[in-house]
């Protein structure tokens, strides 16, 4: 009886270290937001995005480059407010099954929020300072807004810091000419730009871009015969390499 009381009393203790813990980390999140909008406002930040000479409109972007970004970033970016709960509770489980930082569970909006802001530091403290400015950014801009203002400032390697750039740079051509196959090749960059950027490793971007093309039919974006048309157009410029 008095070991089930001893073993009741740690576990309550244990309870209360972690939700203090907790409170404390969102604390010190919530004032290394603050301490960051007040030094530049979130209308500032996207103004300076929307400013840049290579800057485009979402209305000049393919659907289908908008598809496979959402497919393989963030599935639900167009319904969440933000933050993905699901998707969080899925990085965190695999990040205790393989006892390491392997999955972020970041939004659309949330990755806007770091570019804006932060660096790549993985932080708890740093993370939940994102998730208030992903709040902000939801509530002061549409979705088409959110999304244009990321594809304009994220790394597509080889020194292109904006779709248009790197469109240019890769194809010759603006993004609303790109192809399904240019599309789903640009979307797979940014996760890793030193590795999947084409100019530096063909292979490795090819495999990437398969991996797109796969999430966006299991999105419902491609069918079935879509998805395998995009991949053998993948696989013949792989054949061509060697």
């Amino acid at each position: 009886m008095k070991i089930s009381k001893v073993i009741r009393s740690v576990i309550i203790l244990m309870m209360a270290v972690i939700i203090c813990s907790g409170l404390s980390i969102v604390w010190k999140g919530y004032n290394i937001y603050l301490d960051a909008i007040e030094a530049v406002s979130i209308e500032e930040k996207a103004a300076s995005i929307q400013a840049k000479d290579s800057f485009t409109e979402y209305e000049e972007l393919p659907m289908v480059y908008v598809q496979a970004v959402v497919s393989v970033e963030d599935k639900r970016f167009f319904r969440h407010f933000g933050v993905d709960p699901i998707a969080i509770g899925r990085a965190v489980f695999h990040d205790l099954r393989a006892g390491a930082y392997v999955e972020g569970g970041s939004t659309i909006t949330q990755q806007l929020a770091k570019n804006m802001y932060f660096s790549q530091e993985k932080a708890l403290t740093r993370k939940v300072a994102e998730v208030f400015v992903a709040f902000d950014l939801e509530r002061s801009f549409s979705k088409e807004d959110i999304f244009e203002m990321y594809v304009n400032s994220i790394y597509f390697g080889d020194g292109y810091y904006d779709v248009c750039s790197a469109s240019m740079g890769y194809f010759g051509k603006e993004p609303i000419d790109m192809t399904e196959y240019e599309s789903t090749l640009l979307a797979g960059i940014p996760n890793a730009p030193s590795r999947y950027a084409p100019t530096k490793n063909p292979e490795l971007a090819a495999k990437r871009q398969l991996q797109v093309v796969r999430r966006m039919e299991a999105c419902g974006y491609f069918s079935q015969e879509e998805a395998e048309t995009v991949e053998e157009t993948v696989e013949a410029q792989l054949l061509l390499l060697h």
